[in-house]
């Protein structure tokens, strides 16, 4: 169904409350083609930069990462320690959300509420750390931060504009070696 107030424009259902266009319509291309795939984002960066400069309507272009791998870093050992100290640093945050919220809706002294907060979420967190290690029965003893990256990244465009973008880029310096090895 199009949109009466913007015929050709974005239909009703890709418009948000407000009217305005919903973060999915944004990302996303009506009859998307692949126009050239790169090894970096800042390659595929570079190309529709090289197209902008073109004049091209690169609003009709979409950046895609592909070929995703997770890496995960191993960081150090859980030991018993580091399991307890991990938990009680995570609980003087929240502790010290609960004294902060009580210090405000209740009397007494907000100095002796904040402690008492704080105090509570570090037992809190030492102890339901300490159960979860527990019950992991060696499971994972090791400490890790983990990030998906793209391998490869493609640089998707209109059908109506596919033939034009890959034509343009044929002409960007060092380009035309890459599109045709």
């Amino acid at each position: 169904m199009s949109n009466p107030l913007n015929p050709g424009g974005p239909t009703t259902s890709a418009l948000g409350a407000a009217g305005r266009p919903t973060l999915t319509s944004l990302l996303t291309l009506k009859y998307p083609q692949s126009i050239i795939v790169l090894d970096s984002y800042d390659e595929a960066s570079k190309a529709v930069d090289f197209l902008a400069d073109q004049k091209f309507p690169v609003d009709q272009l979409c950046i895609v990462g592909t070929d995703l791998k997770t890496i995960e870093r191993v960081t150090g050992r859980k030991t018993w320690g580091s399991v307890l100290l991990q938990g009680a640093t995570s609980g003087v945050f929240m502790g010290l959300l609960v004294g902060l919220m009580l210090s405000l809706f209740t009397q007494g002294s907000m100095l002796a509420m904040i402690l008492a907060g704080v105090v509570f979420g570090v037992l809190f967190g030492a102890v339901s750390s300490a159960m979860g290690y527990a019950m992991s029965g060696g499971k994972r003893d090791f400490n890790s931060i983990a990030q998906t990256v793209a391998t490869k990244y493609e640089v998707l465009g209109e059908h109506k504009v596919a033939a034009q973008a890959r034509e343009l880029l044929t002409q960007m310096p060092g380009q035309r070696a890459k599109m045709f090895e």
